[in-house]
């Protein structure tokens, strides 16, 4: 075998499309073998070693689901792009969630082939040089980390390096401030679109009346204020990863067009009169629960099983507690380095303190105590009393002023609405986007409450 060219292996029973792909691979400088049906192919595995399996969907002794499995049991490190019927989105989220690297339709379109066999090349040829999502705070590659000890933690970063090797769409689901955006980056930065763009959108904060220029760009003189050409969010994200965070806060309208830039793979920019081919994987992301909004019919069913052909959990702080230390000490470090002081350890009260408290907001208020802690301070130690937490934790005793008729229960809730989001906004240092993601809800029902409550 040829050492110094990637080896192809190509399973289809029909020889015209055998021959299609052979004369493709063989213009890009690989090598390939073939095989008309799953046992053959499972002989060529053991005889050989393969970068790239591209298997049809079809074949006389089974299906491509089946040799993906095997592969996935057999040679995890082996990408395998499944080749199914056109506009047969069933069978390729079925691939994906098997454990298929892509899949391409038939008609085969040779731009969209040679774009995947690149990227699962790159896959292959780096699972050792990129790093792990590693505990700690640095490595010799300079990649973001997931930190903590604790075992849900760790098998979070075990399926955050599997889902960077692959190019199905991914449902991270979590809390308000668990950090879905960090493992939406670390997929991307462990994947093979590592050198393309990472584009975040939260989409609770888009007007909905700019949402389609938002995503997918408009042509100039195309609506009033259109002075220019403008390349959307889908074209920014080319070749790289789109990160729909809160994806939740979308409208019926605006779901539709994602559903089908998503499957057909190309957009049309407002105005134009013609699609765009783009090549963009897509992770998504929401601290609230998809399927009840698909059953209240706020959400599409058919983008809920398209977003979520992958399901990642990112666990709240409260069911981690162990990892609360080696957080807080990051993040002293870290906040510490921005106001160029030497960073306070946390007294062994502070430390205990922190792991009895409920993040209600989790990281990203772990984060927002530290800080104000941080300011408080002697400026060596951080002890129980600067984190303040007491004055975090609400209070369940003032239900006596309305059992006792001192105050309306209309009054008493509206007054505990207020003070919350005034904390949170002090919190997040005004930014309205943090603190509708610290209180749990999206950026226009915070700004309706903004309004109803008139705080400015």
């Amino acid at each position: 075998m040829n050492k110094s060219k990637s080896q192809i292996l190509i399973v289809d029973d029909e020889p015209d499309i055998r021959e299609v792909l052979e004369l493709t691979l063989g213009r890009m400088n690989l090598e390939t073998r073939s095989a008309p049906n799953l046992e053959e192919a499972r002989h060529l595995l053991t005889e050989f070693e393969f970068n790239l399996c591209l298997t049809d969907m079809r074949l006389p002794d089974g299906n491509g689901i089946e040799l993906v499995r095997h592969i996935q049991e057999k040679y995890p490190y082996l990408p395998v792009a499944v080749i199914t019927a056109f506009g047969n989105m069933e069978t390729a989220v079925a691939a994906l969630k098997a454990g298929a690297f892509d899949f391409v339709s038939k008609p085969l379109d040779l731009n969209d082939l040679r774009n995947i066999v690149r990227a699962a090349l790159r896959v292959g040829q780096t699972p050792a040089v990129k790093a792990t999502v590693s505990n700690t705070e640095s490595s010799s590659n300079g990649a973001r980390k997931m930190l903590g000890e604790s075992a849900v933690i760790e098998k979070v970063r075990v399926m955050i390096e599997r889902l960077a090797r692959g190019q199905a769409p991914v449902y991270i689901a979590g809390e308000s401030g668990t950090g879905k955006e960090l493992a939406a980056r670390l997929i991307h930065e462990l994947g093979p679109r590592a050198e393309k763009p990472f584009v975040p959108v939260n989409c609770g904060a888009i007007p909905e009346s700019l949402m389609e220029s938002e995503f997918f760009g408009h042509r100039k003189g195309s609506f009033t204020g259109a002075v220019t050409d403008k390349d959307g969010l889908f074209k920014a994200a080319d070749g790289g990863t789109l990160f729909l965070d809160e994806v939740g806060d979308l409208p019926l309208s605006m779901q539709v067009k994602l559903l089908r830039a998503i499957q057909e793979k190309s957009i049309r920019p407002v105005g134009s009169q013609s699609e765009i081919k783009v090549d963009v994987r897509i992770l998504s992301a929401t601290h609230k629960g998809l399927q009840d909004l698909v059953a209240q019919g706020k959400f599409r069913q058919d983008l809920y099983y398209r977003l979520n052909v992958i399901e990642l959990h990112i666990p709240p702080l409260r069911e981690r507690t162990e990892d609360i230390p080696l957080l807080a000490e990051a993040l002293c470090r870290k906040l510490a380095d921005n106001l160029a002081m030497k960073p306070p350890s946390l007294t062994a009260d502070a430390s205990e303190a922190l792991q009895r408290y409920s993040f209600a907001g989790n990281v990203r208020e772990l984060e927002n105590i530290l800080e104000r802690a941080l300011t408080l301070c002697n400026g060596t130690e951080i002890s129980a009393q600067d984190l303040q937490l007491q004055a975090d934790a609400p209070d369940m005793d003032n239900e006596d002023t309305v059992m006792g008729g001192k105050e309306s229960l209309d009054d008493y809730l509206e007054r505990v609405e207020r003070a919350t989001i005034e904390k949170a906004l002090t919190q997040t240092h005004q930014n309205k986007t943090a603190a509708a993601k610290l209180l749990g809800i999206s950026f226009r029902a915070l700004r309706y409450k903004l309004e109803k409550l008139g705080i400015e």
